[in-house]
């Protein structure tokens, strides 16, 4: 498939579904293979998330993930040059204590390479997301299940299920699509709560967990590509399952290798006729 056009912050704010737009699509990639099968593969969105935590560096939850860790895996993506927009996700406690702090680090996010930063939370953030937009910080909102408040909703849980919970998610909507927001993930949510939602906003939103009646989809590129070997959640859909294609041709590299057949002949270097001759005699002598 070929690349997807270079998308901006404005053609992604103008993406509604109800407008006949196409579905936004976002996949997480967090180094440069990753950004350029995104890339090749006609993606909108790369969100350098901080599920890096879970899926690369092997902790059990998001919380754990710093600011310089997000920097550090930003820059590797946008390296990459990939033509869809790339998303910083801004780490638990980065976007916490000040505005200047939130300004702060969502700028480092931007020099490492992301053209816009997400943060997670509603009409609590809003002070933090006019702080940014007023630095002229694009920002992608995520409401719902917000995983870096996993300790407060009492773990992974599905979101706004009764109709007060959900009438809060709504009114936080549009408190952050009146801070600035050009987007915003939903994660977590009963369908209908997402399509409500959905209908509400200008801006569009992207769905994780939330049905089909959003106005794009995102995936942890592990999780679609079959690289986790953990239970996947509901509303993962696995494509491939490039794990087990990954120990079986790393087994077979172990198996050549201690069988004599790897390197072959053909996969060595090898001298010159002449030089192999005065080497040969050298080492005869």
């Amino acid at each position: 498939m070929a690349p997807a056009s270079e998308m901006t912050v404005p053609k992604v704010s103008g993406r509604k579904v109800r407008n006949g737009a196409e579905p936004l699509v976002m996949v997480t990639a967090y180094d440069a293979p990753g950004a350029r099968i995104a890339s090749e593969a006609g993606v909108d969105m790369i969100l350098v998330g901080d599920s890096l935590a879970m899926v690369v560096l092997g902790y059990e939850d998001t919380l754990s993930v710093t600011i310089d860790d997000m920097v550090h895996h930003t820059a590797a993506v946008g390296r990459a040059n990939p033509h869809p927009l790339i998303v910083g996700d801004m780490p638990w406690m980065s976007y916490h204590i000040s505005q200047t702090d939130t300004v702060n680090n969502a700028a480092r996010l931007i020099r490492a390479g992301a053209q816009c930063v997400k943060l997670e939370g509603g009409a609590k953030r809003v002070a933090m997301i006019e702080a940014l937009v007023d630095a002229e910080i694009p920002v992608m909102g995520h409401l719902g299940l917000t995983p870096q408040s996993m300790h407060a909703m009492g773990g992974f849980k599905v979101q706004a299920k009764q109709s007060e919970t959900a009438l809060n998610l709504l009114a936080d909507a549009k408190a952050l699509q009146h801070a600035g927001c050009f987007a915003l993930v939903l994660e977590g949510v009963p369908g209908t709560v997402a399509r409500l939602v959905t209908e509400s906003l200008e801006i569009p939103t992207i769905g994780i967990g939330a049905g089909a009646d959003t106005d794009g989809q995102v995936l942890v590129c592990h999780d679609l590509l079959g690289f986790e070997d953990r239970a996947a959640p509901k509303f993962v859909r696995r494509y491939a399952d490039l794990r087990t294609k990954a120990v079986m041709a790393m087994g077979a590299f172990v198996h050549d290798v201690r069988g004599g057949s790897f390197p072959s002949d053909a996969e060595t270097y090898h001298l010159g006729e002449d030089e192999a001759e005065a080497l040969a005699l050298y080492g005869s002598s």
